[in-house]
């Protein structure tokens, strides 16, 4: 493809302005004008993507699976008032890249709108390679954290009837690797049911938060506490920290339950209309899975056992204490788990795919060594992406057996690097040409509410990554210490390091030709 691609006018205000030159759809079109040859096939509608992206929520078990931190954080004041609290702030990120997911609609995602929003200028080559190795890190280990995570809730229900039994390390270990090849099967046979598994997946969580929230309040066998306990309860003697900013670490389950909002970017050419669709679904996240947070929420702040008792819980995972404790029956909070662990399974498979398209995408500019393996399809699917994204999974998890801490830090680098990535392009947009670029989007904010929107996102995220570096507890010690801000660093150090290696001397003949070097 000519580099003259480039220079086209990209400003499509309606399907009929573009002539689809043989390729098929309009959307083809488009995509063949933002550099790329279509590969995919589009099946996707928004009630698919939004589906899915309440699946990448999973909000029984993305709040739940870090529901000790809430503890830590004081209890119900950190775990009601901060949900809300993130629920705002993570709206402003979901609409604004809602904006830029309507203006560059491309599985490249992140990294294409940052190259494309510089426009001349002569580090935009740098810039994106970057924000593409820190999104591509963030998928890789956000898939990581979770995969992890149902294996830490598996140990955890299972110690409910098995209170003497603790799971060795190379047994936690081997679990994990069992949910890995699980998932990579069913999103690797089953890639054309996924839009069906999606489905699923949200009905699976309104079941399971609605039977959850019944469930506590009718047997609540700890007790039910009064409205102000159980709305703005407080007890910040848990943590060490100072008393005000013990509220903050309450803030750590419902900051990673929705910090893979964006990751349905990648799917944006399996879309049939995904300069709608995808900003649709991304801008009603915080909505709907919000709704559902609270559903889930309110009756644990509201049946909550003592704050001391919830942290000696095992494996750090308090959802299967309360539930087990609350209900008072082995087989209720049996049942309760299944239905979680099912959730998990499905947020699994939905963020292992979007992280595979993820893949895909970058290979395609081949930014990734052996790109040209990753870049390839079967059946119209990036099948060969899924198998890196998974060895790599495995290969991360290996270092379980070294150090709990160091590998516990890739939960928090796949947040903090998540974040990180949606900055770059909306602090491009916002302090460079957001007025010119935003207002060619089918799908835009009013500008006042748009700019506003942008800046509330990029505090918020700023805030998020001091917020996951820091231990959740004082003192500090080798077990509690987080290795998540060394980690992210010398994942951006190495991604620079290949750029000056690779990336920058290299002239590649790319799928498409926007990420060279222009002359």
């Amino acid at each position: 493809m000519e580099k003259s691609m480039e220079k086209q006018d990209l400003s499509i205000d309606s399907c009929d302005k573009v002539e689809t030159h043989g390729l098929g759809t309009y959307q083809d079109e488009q995509l063949y004008q933002l550099g790329y040859k279509p590969q995919l096939r589009r099946t996707r509608k928004l009630s698919s993507m939004l589906f899915m992206s309440l699946s990448i929520a999973s909000i029984p078990y993305g709040v739940g699976s870090a529901l000790i931190n809430a503890v830590y954080g004081g209890g119900q004041l950190s775990l009601f008032i901060g949900l809300l609290v993130v629920l705002a702030l993570d709206t402003c990120v979901a609409l604004s890249l809602s904006e830029l997911a309507s203006r560059y609609p491309t599985s490249s995602g992140i990294y294409h709108w940052s190259f494309r929003l510089l426009k001349t200028s002569g580090s935009r080559k740098l810039v994106s390679f970057v924000t593409g190795w820190i999104w591509l890190i963030g998928n890789w280990t956000i898939s990581l954290s979770v995969n992890f995570g149902i294996a830490s809730l598996i140990v955890a229900t299972v110690s409910i009837f098995y209170p003497a039994w603790t799971a060795s390390d190379w047994q936690l270990l081997l679990i994990f690797y069992a949910i890995c090849l699980v998932v990579f099967m069913i999103c690797f046979f089953a890639d054309q049911l996924l839009p069906l598994i999606d489905t699923l997946s949200a009905a699976f969580s309104v079941v399971t938060c609605t039977t959850l929230s019944i469930t506590l309040l009718v047997l609540a066998k700890t007790g039910r506490h009064d409205a102000y306990t159980g709305f703005v309860g407080y007890d910040p003697s848990y943590s060490g920290w100072e008393e005000h900013f013990t509220f903050f670490i309450g803030l750590l389950p419902p900051a990673y339950a929705f910090s893979a909002l964006g990751m349905v970017t990648s799917m944006a050419e399996e879309c049939t209309d995904p300069e709608i669709q995808i900003p649709t679904a991304i801008s009603l996240v915080p909505v709907v899975a919000g709704a559902a947070a609270l559903v889930f929420t309110v009756p644990i702040c509201f049946t909550l056992p003592p704050l001391a008792d919830i942290i000696t819980a095992p494996y750090g995972q308090a959802l299967p204490y309360i539930i087990h404790v609350v209900t008072g029956s082995p087989a209720a909070s049996i049942v309760l788990m299944i239905l979680v662990l099912f959730v998990a399974l499905f947020c699994s498979i939905s963020i292992t795919t979007t992280a595979g398209r993820c893949t895909w995408a970058f290979s395609r500019d081949n930014a990734i060594p052996f790109s040209h393996l990753w870049s390839s399809t079967v059946r119209d699917s990036p099948l060969a992406a899924l198998c890196l994204v998974t060895a790599v999974e495995m290969l991360l998890g290996l270092t379980y057996l070294g150090s709990s801490s160091a590998f516990t830090a890739f939960a928090s680098v796949g947040v903090i690097a998540l974040a990180v990535a949606y900055a770059i392009p909306v602090a491009i947009s916002l302090f460079v040409d957001r007025r010119v670029e935003i207002s060619q989007s089918r799908w835009k904010l009013n500008p006042l509410i748009g700019k506003t929107a942008n800046i509330l996102a990029l505090l918020w995220i700023s805030f998020q990554v001091v917020l996951f570096s820091m231990p959740v507890t004082l003192p500090v010690t080798s077990e509690t210490m987080t290795y998540a801000s060394v980690v992210f660093v010398g994942c951006v150090a190495l991604s620079m390091g290949w750029y000056m290696f690779y990336g920058r001397r290299c002239k590649i003949e790319f799928t498409s030709s926007w990420l060279q070097d222009e002359d």
